[in-house]
This record gives C-alpha cells, sequence and structure tokens, in this order.
C-alpha cells in the first residue's frame, strides 16, 4: 500500500514537472495552453467553423462593396449633373460678360457722341451770339440804312424775313442740339441702368457658379473617398475568398486526415488484440486514465466518462496502438488535453472525481460500452457512430 501512494505521489510529481514544462513552453512561444495540440476531429470542426465565419464576412463585404457601388454610381450620376450645371452656368456668365463689354462700348460710343452734341450746341450758340452781335451791336448803322434805302417795301419786308430767318435758323439749330443732347443724357442714364443691372446679375451668376463649384468639389471628395472605400473593401473581398480557398483546402485535408482515421478505426477492429486478461498494468495506470476520462468526459454522465475509458483500452488491446497506457494517451496529437495542458494541471492535483476512477476500473477490466472504438470526437456532419453525451464513439 505504502509503495502504491508512494507511486501516485511520484506520478503527482511528475505531472506538476510536466505542467511547468508545457507553460515555460508556452509562454516563450507566445502560445495560449487551450490552442496547442488539437487533434484531426478537433481541428476539422475549428476549420470548419472558421470556414463559416469567413464566408459570413464575405458576405458581408459583398453587401458593402455592392452599397458602396450604388452609391458611386449615385455620386456620379450627381457630379455629371454639376459639370452640366457648371458648364451652363459659365456659358451664360461668358455671355453676360460679353454683354457688359458690348454695353460699356454702347455708352463709351453714346457718351462720345453725346461730347460731341454738345460741341456742336455750344458752336451753335456761339455762332448765333456773334451773328446777333455783329448785326445788332456793330452793324445798326448798316441794317437801318439797309430798311431805309429799300427801293419797295417788298424790299424792305424781304430783309427783315431774312435777318428773322437766320435768327429763327439758330434757334431751331440750337433747340435741336439741345434735344439731341437731351436723347443722348437719356440713352446715357438707360445705359448705365443695363450696366449696372448687367453687373448685378454677374455677381449672382458668379456666386451661382461659385456654389457649384464647391459643391462639385465636394461630390468629387465624396467620389475618391467612395472609391477608396470600394478599393479597400474589394481588397477585402479578395482576401476573405483567398483565404476561404485556403481554409477549403484544409478542410479537404483534415476530413482525408479523419477518412484515414476512421479507416485505422476499423483497421484496429480487424486487426489482432490482446485480451484484457494479457494486459499487466503498471502502477499509476488507473490514476493516468481517471484523470484522462476527467479531461474529456468530466462533464458527461457516467456512460460518457466509461466510453472514453474503453477507448484507451480498446487502443491498449489492438495491435495498432501502442501497449501501454502511457504509450496510447502520450500518442502525438491524439487526445487534446494532452496537448493543451490541461490533463498535466489534472495530473498535478489529481482532479479525477470517484466517478472517473470508478470509469477507468471497469475500464481496465474489460468492460466497454462502445465495443472496439477508438476514436471519439463532438458530432459533426456526416459522421456516425455510437452517441453518448456530447461525443460521437466511432
Amino acid at each position: 500500500m505504502k509503495r502504491e501512494v508512494g507511486h501516485l505521489e511520484k506520478i503527482r510529481r511528475m505531472g506538476k514537472r510536466l505542467m511547468a514544462c508545457f507553460l515555460a513552453i508556452s509562454m516563450t512561444a507566445g502560445l495560449s495552453i487551450s490552442a496547442y495540440a488539437l487533434t484531426t476531429k478537433e481541428k476539422l470542426d475549428k476549420a470548419q467553423r472558421e470556414r463559416e465565419e469567413t464566408q459570413g464576412q464575405l458576405s458581408q463585404t459583398q453587401e458593402n462593396i455592392s452599397g458602396l457601388q450604388n452609391e458611386l454610381n449615385s455620386l456620379q450620376g450627381v457630379l455629371n449633373n454639376l459639370n452640366d450645371q457648371l458648364s451652363e452656368v459659365s456659358d451664360r456668365l461668358a455671355e453676360l460678360e460679353q454683354q457688359i463689354s458690348d454695353k460699356e462700348q454702347e455708352i463709351a460710343e453714346t457718351q462720345e457722341a453725346l461730347e460731341e452734341a454738345r460741341a456742336d450746341a455750344d458752336n451753335q450758340y456761339e455762332a448765333m451770339k456773334s451773328r446777333i452781335q455783329y448785326m445788332y451791336e456793330r452793324n445798326d448803322y448798316a441794317l437801318l440804312e439797309g430798311i431805309l434805302g429799300a427801293d419797295t417795301i417788298s424790299d424792305m419786308l424781304n430783309y427783315y424775313d431774312y435777318v428773322d430767318a437766320i435768327s429763327e435758323y439758330d434757334q431751331q439749330k440750337l433747340e435741336d442740339f439741345r434735344n439731341i443732347r437731351d436723347e443722348i443724357d437719356l440713352k446715357e442714364q438707360q445705359l448705365q441702368k443695363e450696366q449696372e443691372e448687367l453687373a448685378a446679375y454677374k455677381v449672382q451668376v458668379e456666386a451661382e457658379q461659385s456654389k457649384v463649384s464647391g459643391y462639385i468639389s465636394s461630390t468629387s471628395g465624396d467620389i475618391a473617398q467612395n472609391a477608396g472605400q470600394l478599393s479597400n473593401a474589394q481588397a477585402e473581398a479578395e482576401a476573405y475568398e483567398a483565404r476561404i480557398k485556403e481554409q477549403d483546402a484544409d478542410i479537404a485535408a483534415l476530413k482525408k486526415k479523419l477518412a484515414e482515421e476512421i479507416a485505422m478505426s476499423k483497421l484496429a477492429s480487424q486487426s489482432a488484440k490482446r485480451d484484457i486478461s494479457q494486459v499487466s498494468f503498471a502502477e499509476g495506470d488507473r490514476y493516468l486514465l481517471a484523470n484522462l476520462i476527467y479531461c474529456e468526459a468530466g462533464g458527461e454522465p457516467y456512460a460518457g466518462q466509461l466510453a472514453v475509458g474503453a477507448v484507451v483500452i480498446n487502443r491498449l488491446l489492438s495491435s495498432v496502438y501502442p501497449d501501454t497506457i502511457t504509450g496510447v494517451i502520450y500518442q502525438k496529437s491524439q487526445f487534446s488535453p494532452v496537448g493543451s495542458g490541461r490533463y498535466a494541471v489534472a495530473l498535478a492535483e489529481d482532479r479525477a472525481t470517484a466517478s472517473c476512477y470508478q470509469a477507468a476500473d471497469e475500464a481496465m477490466a474489460g468492460v466497454s460500452n462502445v465495443g472496439d472504438c477508438v476514436y471519439f470526437r463532438t458530432p459533426i456532419e456526416g459522421l456516425t457512430g455510437i452517441s453518448i453525451g456530447g461525443h460521437i464513439f466511432y
């Protein structure tokens, strides 16, 4: 009894050392305990979940691409309309500038004509004054002699009519020039008013042009941003598609490996195997098996715990697996708790429950509720076998 207790204590110490070594390796490698050494079945399950997640991300990204493309098309339509508006406004502005230039030329010509009319009126006025002055100031005697020296009344009246006609002509001419000047003044005022109206309208058109240009700049910025987002989304979709291809390849490889495991299970059932009576268990095998059962099925009903123990013993009895409990349990990449470090923790603290020890005892006695099954995993589509608790045994 003391010898068995001492051996168990040795196994516990070994478990603590294993756990310490595993933790040190995990910390050095930057790995998490739960991500280490998954079985083929667990890798397949994980790969399929990740593939579904990636497909969901790809679908969402494709929806985003569709939305961004629609938005880009809409923005491009807005930009085209704005460019048309800007072209129209620019044409109107160019037309206005030409009208303003023509109006300025017309005003300049009108002002020149006005100055000429003013000058003509002034000249006519000065000429009239000179004639009057000559006739009435310097030539009073000549005028009197002309009147008195007339041979007939008719000649005298003709002389008066001539003088009066000259005076009337000057007055009419002066009045005509004044009317022309007034008309030119009025026309100049009208032209200036039209010029002011054109200038005011030009300010409005320039404001409209500036506004449309601002819209174009803003819309162009939105298009550039949208195009960038669309490009990123397309690159993201391509990355998801590449990842899905890789995941499909991984899943195919894992399925192939799982098929090989199933074939291995069939081979094991068809190969020679020992009888339980031919097995000599080492000290501590019960402890090792009970803690493995705890890690794999500690939360399962007792039938599930016994089934896990039976799988280990079935491998032990088969000629295609190691022939010791230690060899079976620590065979590379077979039991995930061994690779993850949970098994080392369980051994160090002897977490196995009484039911786990009972299941280990029954399994080591040759009891099996799963026949010759040598594998188990959580259920996946297409995998058939014996269903117990949360596992499929095959």
